[in-house]
This record gives structure tokens, C-alpha cells and sequence, in this order.
């Protein structure tokens, strides 16, 4: 088949394969094997195992963020240029919740790619989640226009635990299934992102944590 195609067919044998079984279980051989291709092309197209998964969930996760930034700046723009706390935080995390969650998307392969990646720790990912962050920074600047007596490390930690209970949720929805018995509903998706939300904005306006001294400080002081 043609090189495009076949780069095509490579992506979407292993996002099944890798959605399904996980990314340890799944081998080179298993991806040619279901893509209908040689060893070869997929060490023409990606060079490793490491540089095909890379390349998923860049392509996850560049959609991801252009749709965090798109309801950024439509939660900035009708707010004149500055956006309420709680609009800035559910552009944050609504998109993740709503592309992983829910009784549709569940069933899609590029929905439980994503959940794979919020479970497994994968190197290849981790070095990219910890490089590509420009967005969030984004994020942080809106964070500061809305809330100006905030000081950043207020902010820095507010935008963590958001991004923290979205991914626990995803992570961990069918435990606070039957932890709850049913009761929490995780298949209300806007009714989980105004939780995940709420929580959020309770945090950073509960005012700064009281800090204690570390306990070398303390003890070379003789406290």
C-alpha cells in the first residue's frame, strides 16, 4: 500500500492493540501482524516501539490541548478579557473528562487509548507530558488575570489538583462505581466536570495554606 497509508494503518493498529491489551503486553509483531504490514515499515515510519507511541499521543494530545485553549478563549473573550475562575478551570479540564468518560466514549478506541495513558507510565510519554507544557502556562496567565491576589504558587498548585482529580477520575470511575454502590453517577459527564470544578475553586478560595518550618530548620534553630 501506499507510505501514507501504511503510516495510517500502523497508527491505528496499535492505538487498537494498545487500547486494548495495554503497552506492555503489545509487541512490534503484534502491531505489523494486526496493520497487515512488514517490520520493516513500521522501523521506516517510527524508528522504536517508544518513537510509535510517542507519536499516538502526540496526536491525542494535541487535540486535547487545541480544545482546552479553544474554550479558554471563549470563556476569556465573553468575560472582556478576563474569565471567572470556575469558566478557566472547566475549560481545563472538560475537555479530558469528556473525551475519556461517558457511555459513547468509553467505547472508542481513542478514548481508551487516553485512559491506557492516564494508567500505564510510559517513558516515552512521561519525557513528552513533562516537556510540552506552553498550554498550561496559558492557563496560569488567565489564572492570574482572574484571580490578581493569588500569588503564583496558589495558582501552580490550584491548576495541579484540577488536572489531578480529572485524571483520578478517569483512572479509577469503575472503583467509585462500586465504591458508591451506583450512587455516583460516572456516566453525567457535565455533572462530573462541575464536581471536579467546584472542588477546584473551593481550594485556591479557601486562602493560602498555613506553612510549617521544615523539621531540619526547626531543629537547627532548637525549636
Amino acid at each position: 500500500m501506499p507510505s501514507d497509508q501504511t503510516r495510517t494503518a500502523i497508527l491505528a493498529a496499535a492505538e487498537r492493540l494498545y487500547a486494548d491489551r495495554g503497552f506492555g503486553d503489545v509487541t512490534l509483531r503484534d502491531i505489523v501482524a494486526e496493520a497487515n504490514v512488514n517490520l520493516a515499515a513500521v522501523n521506516y515510519h517510527f524508528g522504536s516501539k517508544d518513537e510509535l507511541i510517542a507519536e499516538l499521543f502526540v496526536t491525542r494530545s494535541l487535540a486535547l490541548n487545541r480544545e482546552r485553549l479553544r474554550e479558554l478563549k471563549t470563556a476569556e473573550d465573553a468575560g472582556g478579557g478576563t474569565a471567572d475562575i470556575s469558566d478557566i478551570l472547566r475549560a481545563l479540564v472538560g475537555p479530558t473528562l469528556r473525551g475519556c468518560l461517558g457511555p459513547d466514549n468509553q467505547r472508542s478506541v481513542a478514548a481508551r487509548f487516553m485512559i491506557r495513558v492516564s494508567i500505564e507510565s510510559v517513558p516515552a510519554i512521561r519525557r513528552i507530558r513533562n516537556r510540552e507544557i506552553d498550554h498550561l502556562r496559558k492557563f496560569i496567565a488567565a489564572m492570574r488575570r482572574s484571580l490578581p491576589s493569588h500569588n503564583d504558587v496558589e495558582l501552580y498548585w490550584g491548576l495541579h489538583f484540577a488536572l489531578a482529580m480529572a485524571q483520578q477520575t478517569v483512572r479509577d470511575s469503575e472503583r467509585l462505581t462500586k465504591l458508591s454502590e451506583g450512587k455516583c453517577d460516572v456516566d453525567d459527564v457535565e455533572d462530573i466536570i462541575a464536581r471536579v470544578v467546584a472542588v477546584a475553586v473551593m481550594g485556591l478560595m479557601g486562602g493560602a495554606v498555613e506553612r510549617k518550618a521544615p523539621a531540619r530548620l526547626l531543629a537547627r534553630d532548637g525549636r
